[in-house]
This record gives structure tokens, C-alpha cells and sequence, in this order.
């Protein structure tokens, strides 16, 4: 009997929005690796274990990678909002103490980021 292959997945495009890329990178190691496998799940259009949708943004389409590590919770946001690409809006390690709510801050910044990555994705694959 012959086999069966499925075809690959093609990971979509991953773009960086702001310092994103450098606020990940200053995770521990752990951290950085559950955010990047499930940022590679976000490439081939799955949902891993630890992301849940950003609350204030209108349905499922910006998301937030949770990452608990030593008592500290560390937070990943992206938007698969865009058809060709999955793009990092931001990170950072959640330093308040006052439940599960993003500070107001950091949801600003994702708004003015994802502001930008609407624009970058008009510019980069959306071209005529």
C-alpha cells in the first residue's frame, strides 16, 4: 500500500514591530523558547497551549503568548490579522501585581504598534 504524505506547511513571513524583537531577547532562555515555538505555531497557522487573545482588541486576532517563569509572568503579543505574515507587536515581563490585566501602558504601545504593522503590511505585501 502506498504512503500518503501530507504536504509541508509553509511558515508564513514573521516581521518585528518596534523593539519587539531586542524585548525578547533580554527573556530567560525558557522564555524565549516557549515564545518562539509558539510564535512558529502562529507561522503555520496553529495555536499553541500558552497563547490566549489580547482582551480589548476585538476577537481572536491579537494574541498574547503567557510565559510564567520563577515568579515572574513574561507576555509576547502578535496579530494574525494579516493574510501573508504573523507580526510581533510586542514583549514584556508583566510587573503588575494587581491581577491578570495588561497595564494600560503596554496596551497603548500595542495599539500604536499594530497601527504600524497594518501599515508595514500594506507596504510590504499588499504591493500592486
Amino acid at each position: 500500500m502506498p504512503r500518503l504524505r501530507r504536504p509541508a506547511l509553509q511558515p508564513k513571513p514573521l516581521e518585528w514591530v518596534g523593539a519587539s524583537k531586542e524585548a525578547l531577547t533580554r527573556f530567560p532562555g525558557c522564555v524565549r523558547r516557549e515564545c518562539g515555538y509558539a510564535l512558529y505555531l502562529a507561522q503555520l497557522g496553529m495555536t499553541g497551549l500558552n497563547v490566549k487573545s489580547l482582551k480589548g482588541f476585538g476577537g481572536a486576532s491579537v494574541l498574547q503568548i503567557v510565559v510564567p517563569h520563577d515568579g515572574e509572568a513574561y507576555r509576547a503579543v502578535y496579530t494574525v490579522a494579516f493574510a501573508k505574515a504573523v507580526f510581533v507587536l510586542h514583549a514584556f515581563q508583566k510587573k503588575s501585581n494587581k491581577g491578570a490585566a495588561t497595564p494600560l501602558k503596554e496596551i497603548e504601545l500595542i495599539r500604536r504598534r499594530l497601527a504600524v504593522a497594518e501599515q508595514t503590511y500594506k507596504l510590504l505585501y499588499e504591493r500592486d
